[in-house]
């Protein structure tokens, strides 16, 4: 983070090439300054061992430990078969479990000799299980003598540290390498004011930096994480903190809606009330908007709760106050699907400057890349003009010959699916900046919208509207109990039979032409053991039709068939004609079918925590009870079984989205999804360390509003450059 010369030395110059190359290459460690952030993952005590019983399978594992015992056997094998195969089992020990060790063919000389009982060492491998015991297959290993000179230096102190390794790269190699640079952290420049951090009592940064990575007490341990993490929180908020800043500098034009306009119209035609938390909701953006700054809102919202007709308002708003709103949809589906919603909901007052439409009325158009010249040449036409007030469109409305008459409102559905340089050329449509209104339905905890929103403000609709129906999920163990998957198809029919209709999700689409070419390339054992390839939409469509769903009106989506297909698959599909719809993710988002009650999600394992919630928010949309079953192979013990276990057992998307976070660590939190660069957070953990960041919120709040450019800051001003490489400023900035 705070890099600075002897911390920017590349590492090739300090540890040799071939080193730098691997840890460049497999750890994305490329500085002096990154291998001192590569902070050890836990400590190993000398007079204790790691727990044997606990070790995690088809993990790379380091453990210290005692070998108990070692045995040289000799078998016959198409290699050598006079029996002159040799295979060494060496059993380790820790007091609580025991691990077996093999060695094979020629590898089994060295340790032979060196893995005597008695002696301790540390073991580095893949954990796998051989007949039903766990085992490491030729292990890397590094004997703790503690006689020898550079044994007893590397391994000074008690506590030994575990690095983050990989096969090519043992942890007690970073060890050495850590070694060999940690002089360096004496030159580290400290990026928190020391008024600050002597208030918290914090550890200046080159000694927190040798105390993580050589502690000589549990003590030291703790003073370095405590130090680092406000570090990271710190430094991060300090970035978010001058770009709210920034945006409350730039000028932007209020939109107040006319009395008697538009949205009072549309809100007289509503059949039903809005919820509080709409209304709630909808006040704070209006303010919002009254002002003569951007607003940058985050709305997010349990999956059916209302967002789309709370951001309508919004944009009916902005057209009453004579500007234009656009609304960016991820895929063509959801697209022409919002439009169809909006169009339906507005009746008449979308009908602006048509026969019979309303006196108020505004136009809504969609722009998407598959139209056809004509009809794209008359919705560009109304957008320059202002005739449209609304338009809906996919990242076809951020090319070059996209003109506004006068945009005010930018509304983004599903956030986390626009790459940051799309929402930001549509932002610069405006006149000048035009409002932004973020909606994901993906709720976020409040943290990780404090650390990866942080420059919006946030909404939280958390009220389902009145007519809702609760959605039942259910694990299906499709590989222990076959017949679970059996009365899973029979519920479907009874469904269908009740003249509802159902969902079948897949993982892939089926028609996939690189299959052969990747069928070529040896396996790896992990591919191994996930045998065979996800299920397929065309497959599994075909098995149903011919199979236990015989006789129902079975069609397929997916996302490589052409637009017009797509959509008359989903209109079919809407006016009932079709029983069950076998379909990818492009149903993930958006789609509204309040007559679909029943999901089918196969190789449900395959799918993410978040993305199963989207899915299953697709039922129970009308007055009948949703189900949605998981079908999955995983064992009952198995990671993936229990992530699926938690979300049969919640509906509470603010708590899913915490157990998602927990299971995937927030890695790809920071958006390196969309910035390509590695995660800033090593050390903060963002759902336990809730505090700190709202502490380092303020700290940073009072900091910017006090001195916007650092100028006092030199140390702190490095830090944000380091952390906010190029890549990094442009993803925040746009958030």
């Amino acid at each position: 983070m705070d890099l600075v010369p002897a911390l920017e030395e590349p590492l090739k110059k300090v540890l040799g090439p071939p080193t730098a190359k691997v840890m460049a290459e497999h750890l994305g460690l490329h500085t002096v300054g990154d291998l001192l952030h590569h902070y050890p993952r836990r400590y190993e005590e000398r007079g204790q061992l790691t727990h044997l019983a606990d070790l995690p399978m088809d993990e790379h594992v380091t453990v210290v430990a005692m070998v108990a015992d070692a045995r040289l056997h000799t078998f016959a094998s198409s290699k050598a078969p006079r029996g002159k195969g040799q295979r060494l089992e060496v059993t380790i020990t820790d007091g609580s479990g025991r691990l077996q060790l093999v060695f094979f063919g020629n590898g089994v000389h060295k340790p032979h000799k060196e893995l005597l009982p008695g002696t301790r060492a540390m073991f580095a491998g893949k954990v796998s299980v051989f007949n039903r015991r766990l085992q490491l297959a030729h292990p890397a290993y590094e004997l703790l003598r503690g006689d020898s000179e550079e044994t007893v230096e590397t391994w000074a102190g008690a506590l030994i540290p575990i690095y983050p390794a990989t096969a090519k790269l043992e942890s007690w190699k970073i060890g050495k390498a850590i070694q060999t640079v940690l002089p360096s952290a004496q030159e580290a420049v400290d990026p928190v004011p020391a008024a600050l951090r002597e208030g918290r009592g914090l550890v200046p940064l080159p000694e927190a930096l040798l105390k993580i990575h050589r502690p000589h007490t549990k003590a030291d341990i703790e003073d370095a994480r405590s130090r680092l993490k406000w570090d990271e929180a710190f430094v991060l908020q300090v970035a978010l903190a001058r770009r709210r800043h920034a945006d409350a500098q730039l000028p932007a034009v209020a939109r107040k809606p006319k009395p008697d306009g538009l949205l009072t119209a549309f809100d007289d035609r509503l059949p039903f009330t809005l919820t509080q938390g709409q209304q709630k909701v909808s006040k704070e953006i209006f303010d919002d908007l009254a002002t003569e700054h951007p607003m940058h809102r985050l709305l997010q919202g349990e999956v059916g709760s209302g967002k789309t007709m709370v951001a309508l308002r919004a944009m009916l708003a902005v057209v009453d106050a004579g500007g234009q709103a656009a609304m960016l949809a991820p895929t063509e589906v959801l697209a022409q699907q919002h439009h169809r919603s909006i169009v339906e909901m507005m009746g008449e007052l979308a009908e602006g400057g048509m026969l019979g439409g309303a006196e108020q009325a505004t136009k809504v158009v969609v722009l998407t890349g598959s139209m056809g010249a004509a009809a794209r040449r008359q919705a560009l036409l109304d957008l320059v003009t202002g005739e449209a007030g609304i338009v809906i469109g996919t990242h076809a409305l951020i090319e070059d010959k996209v003109q506004f008459h006068d945009l005010g409102l930018v509304v983004v559905d599903e956030q986390h699916r626009f790459g940051v340089e799309q929402r930001d050329a549509l932002r610069g449509k405006g006149k000048q900046p035009p409002h932004l209104l973020v909606m994901t339905a993906t709720p976020i905890p409040r943290t990780v919208a404090m650390t990866v929103f942080g420059d919006l403000e946030t909404s939280v609709l958390d009220q389902l509207p009145a007519g809702r129906s609760p959605i039942a999920s259910h694990v299906v163990p499709a590989a222990d109990k076959p017949h679970f998957l059996a009365r899973a198809w029979e519920r479907v029919r009874e469904e269908v039979g009740n003249g509802h209709q159902a969902y079948v999700v897949c993982p892939r689409i089926g028609d996939e032409e690189d299959d052969s070419k990747k069928a070529g390339k040896k396996k790896s054992p992990e591919d191994e053991a996930e045998k065979r390839p996800p299920l397929a939409v065309l497959e599994v469509a075909d098995q149903l039709a011919k199979g236990p769903l015989q006789g129902l009106k079975v069609e397929v989506l997916h996302g490589r068939m052409h637009p017009d297909d797509k959509d008359a698959v989903m209109r079919r599909f809407a006016a009932g004609e079709t029983d069950v719809l076998v379909a990818t993710t492009v149903i993930e988002v958006g789609v509204n079918v309040p007559n679909a009650t029943a999901m089918v999600i196969m190789d449900a394992d395959r799918f993410g925590v978040s993305q199963l919630h989207q899915l299953r928010g697709r039922v129970g949309r009308g007055s009948a009870p949703g189900l949605c079953l998981l079908v999955t192979e995983m064992p009952e013990a198995s990671p993936a079984r229990q992530r699926l276990t938690s979300v049969a057992s919640t509906l509470d998307g603010f708590e899913l989205s915490r157990i998602d976070l927990e299971q995937r660590r927030e890695g790809d939190v920071l958006g390196q999804a969309q910035s390509g660069a590695r995660t800033s957070l090593r050390m903060l953990a963002v759902i336990e360390d809730e505090e700190i960041i709202a502490e380092a919120r303020e700290e940073a709040a009072t900091l910017v509003a006090a001195d916007p450019e650092l100028e006092h800051l030199p140390g702190l001003r490095t830090a944000l450059d380091a952390l906010l490489d190029e890549e990094r400023e442009q993803y925040l900035e746009k958030g």
